[in-house]
């Protein structure tokens, strides 16, 4: 019975959260609107894992110059919100995460 304390587990349990933190975000961004710092602490709450604080803005400042959030200014916090290419594109990694669950069931 493999320990689900293994080096594998742990790697894959890596791999699936700060490697698909975009996902994580558009998922959060899809239900509201938010600043980095709710999402990282939602996030937490969520999925169990605390991405960095400056992992958080990275991600966002990508899918913002991809299109898939925008960036509002409110005092001195940027809210960002989900865009409809943005929906679409947590559609696809949806479809293409069911789909490698299926294939290793």
């Amino acid at each position: 019975m493999v320990s689900p304390k293994s080096r594998e587990i742990d790697r894959l349990k890596r791999k699936l959260g700060i490697e698909l933190l975009w996902i994580y975000i558009l998922s959060m961004l899809k239900k509201d609107s938010s600043h980095a710092y709710v999402l990282r602490e939602q996030i937490k709450k969520k999925f169990g894992f605390l991405p960095g604080n400056v992992s958080v803005y990275v991600v966002l400042y990508k899918l913002e110059n991809r299109d898939f959030v925008t960036a509002k200014k409110e005092g001195n916090r940027t809210i960002y919100t989900i865009t409809a290419s943005g929906k679409a594109l947590l559609k696809e990694a949806r479809k293409e995460l069911d789909k490698t669950l299926k294939l290793v069931s």
